[in-house]
């Protein structure tokens, strides 16, 4: 199984990458979000992670291998994740990958279901089961990467912790509840307990 992959990058066309490695030349398709930025390397040394799977053909009568490229290996692990998901193949998911995958992850985790909408391939049936299968398996993933619980806020002052425990236990993730305190203390700094931050909190919430 081919893991990762290094070799002189000769062409960049609608989500497919050639790559020179010595004698042998290797097609990889890559997620639309990485196309443009490919495209400015051609002719350079390029490394991928790669995802190495079997294609059925003629409704599963023979199998081509093809070869998935991916810029680091937390990108990879985002993609087998997202691909886990029914109706989510893995020619649409890498067609759907049209922005970040660390901005697709923070729309899972915030139930963003106009921002997965707007992907390549996602349509909101589509969208929303991806918010339901994927909660809680794709905060890692984010820019804004949450910490573990039971350390979230571990620097705070105890009524930002108890408002940030109080959050997610209204079903917030932890990384979103954080989030929302955080606007809220912007907001307000004379906020002095967890009740209030509470409260700033969900108004921020309902107005987006």
């Amino acid at each position: 199984m081919i893991s990762r992959i290094e070799g002189e990058l000769v062409s960049v066309d609608r989500g497919r990458v050639e790559l020179r490695c010595g004698s042998f030349t290797y097609e990889l398709r890559v997620p639309a979000a990485d196309e443009e930025r490919l495209a400015g390397l051609l002719g350079e040394p390029v490394e991928f992670h790669a995802l190495h799977y079997l294609e059925s053909q003629g409704q599963g009568a023979a199998y081509v291998p093809r070869l998935i490229g991916f810029g680091c290996a937390e990108e990879r692990a985002f993609f087998e994740i997202l691909t886990t998901v029914k109706g989510l193949g893995t020619r649409k998911a890498l067609r759907a990958l049209g922005l970040p995958h660390s901005r697709i992850a923070e729309a899972i985790v915030n139930k963003d279901i106009a921002l997965l909408t707007s992907l390549p391939e996602i349509g909101r049936r589509t969208a929303e089961t991806m918010v339901v299968q994927l909660q809680g398996k794709v905060d890692r993933f984010t820019e804004l990467k949450p910490q573990a619980e039971g350390a979230l806020g571990a620097d705070r002052p105890p009524f930002v912790r108890d408002a940030i425990a109080v959050m997610r236990r209204l079903g917030e993730p932890g990384g979103q509840a954080q989030r929302l305190i955080d606007r809220a203390l912007a907001s307000d700094p004379a906020l002095e307990s967890a009740d209030e931050l509470v409260s700033a909190a969900c108004r921020l919430k309902e107005l987006g």
